[in-house]
């Protein structure tokens, strides 16, 4: 019962809202008295249902941490603690964002709020679909929700309705719609080989007891195609290019969920196909994990020095993580496994800070552009030291979260004694370490450009020039609670979320 309450409450707010679409309620005269009550009420909805949502999640995942198994309609749906953190995570997410929206999306929209209740439509069904893939226990069906994230949030992607906006959220369909013809093609063979293989379920649970005797050139086929079409979703190297357009292009809420958590809900459809690679013939395929990981996260790197824009800077961050979890689980065992899912963790919590510290930068100085903006501590004390936070995480200065994680795929690896790969995956952290805070540093510290332009310098239109800008409440609000969580889940790992890790990471392997 509680699966089925975690994936009704969000379409329940979706439904609110998509009925203040169709009706709206307020006469042509009174369209002003009465719009922001009902942009409230669709705001305090969504909040309250992903407020719930979360708490949910949150006891399923204390349930999962000690080792039990939730299943709805018949198996259908089914939880394990693989999934459960997966669900904690997405309602993690999507509450902060949630509240955040309430203020920042009012500003945003104040020219236009008849926008508002599409927005959170999209929003909410976007949350949906992003709860049902680790719940649904079918490969399909799985599937079938991935694209559904696709289209709710191509929509959220160009809502801004600029021409930026709506090239990156073309790009974006264009090249998740090439995946998902390759991924469904894996998908299909994969039931070929299950079937071949005289397997009875095509769940993840029946694909692992039939891998052993799995055609190896079928089931080869459909991992690489499975890999290759979600690793469009995810961001890989070369498959990449939508990504930073349309996480820097969306607003601020929707750019902390793609880039916070939903490639790492696609992500863990390649993660639930790792117990049945371990017990397929071609078990040795985990190797070329490895190598496509390494060049995600060094081709990242190096793109991060030369970066201008600040939300850009955080996206491609996002293709460098995804490609240090694909190196973790490629290197296999239980330490490295563990330093995986710690990196999911790490990354969800902390790049959703992340943009939600660019999104209060974005409203102090109006411009996203890294050159324009210098002194932002000074014109906004709260959104300078959440930005100087959220990059010294996000890079992995101890003892943040990343910072954590990262150590723990290192030394699993040294362990291993894979010296050449974990050695080049240290360097490729180190070029994105320095990369990232090499740009932050002048926005947040530099010399205001004001100052500049009183030398003889013309100061670039929206810079940072000392002026205060006064953030909504509920923007405030949220870099607080995440950036706290940032700092605490830095100094210690609750012994409960450390417990769902490891089970987990157990899980990963057969």
């Amino acid at each position: 019962m509680i699966l089925l309450i975690i994936l009704g409450l969000p379409l329940l707010a979706a439904g609110v809202a998509g009925a203040a679409m169709l009706f709206p309620g307020a006469p042509p005269d009174d369209t002003r008295s009465r719009a922001r009550p009902a942009r409230n009420t669709i705001a305090a909805v969504t909040i309250v249902a992903a407020l719930l949502a979360l708490v949910l999640a949150g006891r399923l995942a204390l349930g999962a941490a000690t080792g039990g198994t939730v299943t709805a309609l018949s198996g259908w749906l089914r939880a394990d603690a693989l999934s459960a953190l997966i669900v904690l995570l997405v309602a993690l997410v999507a509450a902060t964002a949630a509240v955040y929206s309430w203020g920042y999306m009012d500003r945003e929209c104040a020219h236009a709020p008849g926008r508002l209740p599409l927005y959170y439509a999209n929003y909410n069904l976007f949350v949906f679909a992003m709860l049902a893939i680790p719940l649904v226990d079918e490969p399909t069906l799985v599937w079938i929700f991935v694209e559904l994230t696709t289209l709710s949030s191509a929509l959220l992607v160009s809502f801004e309705s600029t021409q930026a906006a709506l090239e990156a959220a073309w790009k974006y369909v264009a090249l998740s719609l090439m995946g998902a013809a390759i991924a469904l093609l894996g998908f299909l063979l994969l039931f070929a080989a299950m079937q071949a293989a005289g397997g009875e379920s095509y769940t993840w649970l029946g694909l692992v007891r039939a891998a052993p005797r799995m055609p190896a050139a079928l089931f080869a086929a459909a991992f690489v195609a499975i890999v290759v079409g979600f690793g469009t979703k995810v961001g890989l190297v070369p498959l990449h290019t939508w990504l930073p357009d349309a996480h820097s292009q969306a607003p601020t809420p929707v750019c902390a969920l793609l880039s916070g958590i939903e490639t790492t809900t696609i992500l863990y459809v390649i993660l639930r196909l790792l117990p049945v690679l371990d017990a397929s013939p071609v078990s040795a395929m985990r190797d070329w994990m490895v190598g496509f990981g390494l060049l995600s996260v060094g081709v990242a790197a190096f793109l991060l020095l030369q970066v201008r824009d600040y939300k850009r800077l955080f996206a491609f961050s996002t293709v460098e993580h995804m490609g240090i979890i694909l190196v973790a689980t490629g290197l296999a065992g239980g330490a490295a496994h563990f330093g995986a899912l710690y990196q999911i963790l790490g990354h969800t919590v902390t790049k959703s800070f992340c943009f939600f510290a660019a999104g209060a930068a974005v409203l102090t100085v109006s411009t996203r552009e890294i050159a324009s903006v210098r002194g932002l501590i000074r014109a906004s004390p709260a959104a300078g030291a959440a930005l100087l936070l959220g990059g010294l995480a996000i890079a992995g200065a101890p003892p943040l979260p990343i910072f954590m994680s990262e150590f723990s795929i290192l030394r699993a690896g040294f362990a291993q004694g894979r010296y050449v790969v974990t050695s080049l995956l240290a360097l490729f952290i180190a070029v994105a370490f320095f990369g990232i805070l090499m740009r932050l540093n002048g926005m947040v510290f530099g010399r205001p450009l004001a100052a500049a332009a009183a030398g003889g310098a013309e100061a670039p239109r929206g810079a940072a020039t000392g002026a205060s800008a006064r953030l909504p409440r509920t923007c405030t609000l949220i870099l607080v609670l995440s950036g706290t969580l940032v700092l605490v889940l830095g100094i210690v790992l609750p012994s409960p979320l450390r417990a769902l890790l490891q089970l987990a990471a157990a899980g990963l392997q057969r």
